[in-house]
C-alpha cells in the first residue's frame, strides 16, 4: 500500500493519485514498474488517500558502487539501469494515455521557478549557495527543449532488482513524475557519479575500472546511443548536474522541514535535511568550476 504521510505537506508533495496513474500507464510499457490494483481517496479508510501495488519480490540496494556484487555483476546491472531510464525516455507519452500528464516544454524553467519557491516554503536557515543558485540558474537555461516521462527520482534505492539475475524488476516512486525534460531526469540519476557516499549516496571518487562500473562520460554515451541522441553540449550537460543538485537540495530542505515541524515518519529525516547545505555548496562548486 502506498499512502500519503498525515499532516501538512508542502504544495504538489506525496500526490498518490499521480503515482497510481503513471504506474498504471506505463504498465502498458516496456518500462518495469508494479501491476496496480485500486485507488482510493476516502481518507477516513487509512488517514489519508492511498493505493494498492503488486509486491515486487527481489532485491533492494542503496550504494551505487554495490559492494554486495562481483564487478562483472555490478557492470550487468548498471546497463540495465541504463536501459530502464532510457526505455523510460522513450516512451510514447500519448500512446498510453499521459498527454496531459504534464505540460510540454519550458522545464527548466518552471522547475527552477518552483523548487525556489518549494525551497523558501521550507527554509529553515540561509544556505548562501542556494541563494546564488536560484539567481544562476534562470540566467543559464539550455536551448535543448525536449520532452518525456520524467521519473523525478530515479536513484538506485527505488528500483527492486532481480533476486538473482542483475535486472531491474519494478521502479518504485513515482510521486515526482510529470512530463519534463529527459536530460533533467537522467542528470538527477547521473548524480551518483558526482557525489560521495558521505554527500548522498554516491560514488564519486570509486575506481570505477575496477568496480566495473562504467565511468561518467560512457555511461552517458550509452543512455544517449539508447535514446537516439548524437550526444550531450558539456555545457549543457553540466548546467543539468547543477539544476539536479539544486533540486535535490531543495527536496531535502523541504525534509528538514518536515521534521522540525514534526510530520515526517522517517526517523532519519533531520539527518538527510541537513545534507541540504551541503549538496547546495557542491552544486556551485560545479558553477565555478565551468564558469
Amino acid at each position: 500500500m502506498r499512502k500519503q504521510p498525515e499532516g501538512e505537506l508542502l504544495p504538489s508533495a506525496h500526490a498518490v493519485d499521480r503515482e497510481y496513474r503513471v504506474i498504471t500507464a506505463l504498465g502498458r510499457s516496456d518500462v518495469p514498474v508494479p501491476r496496480t490494483y485500486c485507488f482510493c481517496e476516502d481518507a477516513s479508510i487509512v488517514g489519508t488517500p492511498f493505493f494498492v501495488m503488486e509486491f515486487a519480490d527481489g532485491r533492494h540496494f542503496w550504494d551505487p558502487a554495490l559492494p554486495e556484487l562481483d564487478p562483472a555483476q555490478r557492470a550487468a546491472l548498471w546497463d540495465d539501469i541504463n536501459s530502464v531510464i532510457a526505455r523510460l525516455h522513450n516512451v510514447d507519452y500519448v500512446a498510453i494515455g499521459l498527454a496531459d500528464y504534464g505540460k510540454p516544454g519550458n522545464y527548466f524553467e518552471r522547475q527552477i521557478g518552483r523548487w525556489s519557491r518549494q525551497y523558501r516554503a521550507s527554509e529553515t536557515e540561509t544556505i548562501a549557495s542556494m541563494d546564488r543558485l536560484v539567481e544562476w540558474l534562470p540566467r543559464n537555461i539550455i536551448a535543448d527543449d525536449a520532452s518525456s516521462i520524467v521519473h523525478g527520482d530515479f536513484r538506485l534505492d527505488n528500483l527492486i532488482v532481480h533476486r538473482t539475475e542483475p535486472r531491474v524488476i519494478a521502479v518504485l516512486d513515482w510521486e515526482l513524475s510529470t512530463l519534463g525534460h529527459p536530460l533533467a531526469d537522467f542528470s538527477y540519476h547521473a548524480m551518483a557519479w558526482r557525489l560521495t557516499q558521505h554527500e548522498f549516496r554516491g560514488m564519486a571518487g570509486s575506481d570505477f575500472e575496477k568496480l566495473g562500473i562504467p565511468a561518467e562520460r560512457e555511461y552517458v554515451e550509452r543512455y544517449c546511443a539508447r535514446t537516439g541522441r548524437d550526444g550531450i553540449e558539456p555545457h549543457d550537460w553540466e548546467f543539468c548536474i547543477v539544476f539536479s543538485m539544486f533540486r535535490l537540495a531543495a527536496i531535502l530542505q523541504g525534509i528538514a522541514k518536515r521534521a522540525l515541524i514534526g510530520t515526517s515518519a522517517d526517523a532519519g529525516a533531520a539527518d538527510v535535511g541537513r545534507r541540504a547545505r551541503l549538496i547546495a555548496d557542491v552544486a556551485w562548486r560545479q558553477v565555478e568550476r565551468v564558469g
